[in-house]
């Protein structure tokens, strides 16, 4: 499986400081096989997960309007082993302001 990607939205980043850290998985991904891709890609050690599928949304394209359909994906929501971090998560404090 290559196709393991972190999300980062508020929401995801306020559950990161709380251990929780969310990717985006395949839609036929399971728990065994999304906890051994984490593993190998951050080198750290996964204790829980939690997923959730997610309905792709429907949009108007085009001239003619025609509605088309986003594909369907998974959300992986992951617990880390104690003391350990993904630091694609971690938030470096270095804003500019506008």
């Amino acid at each position: 499986m290559n196709s393991v990607r972190p999300m980062i939205t508020e929401k995801s980043m306020t559950l990161a400081q709380k251990g929780w850290y969310t990717f985006a998985v395949t839609k036929f991904a399971r728990k065994e096989m999304i906890a051994k891709e984490i593993s190998r890609l951050y080198a750290v050690q996964v204790r829980q997960i939690r997923t959730i599928k997610k309905v792709g949304k429907v949009h108007r394209v085009g001239k003619k309007n025609a509605l088309v359909q986003k594909t369907d994906w998974k959300k992986a929501i992951v617990k880390l082993a104690k003391g350990q971090r993904i630091s694609v998560f971690e938030v470096t404090g270095e804003e500019t302001k506008a």
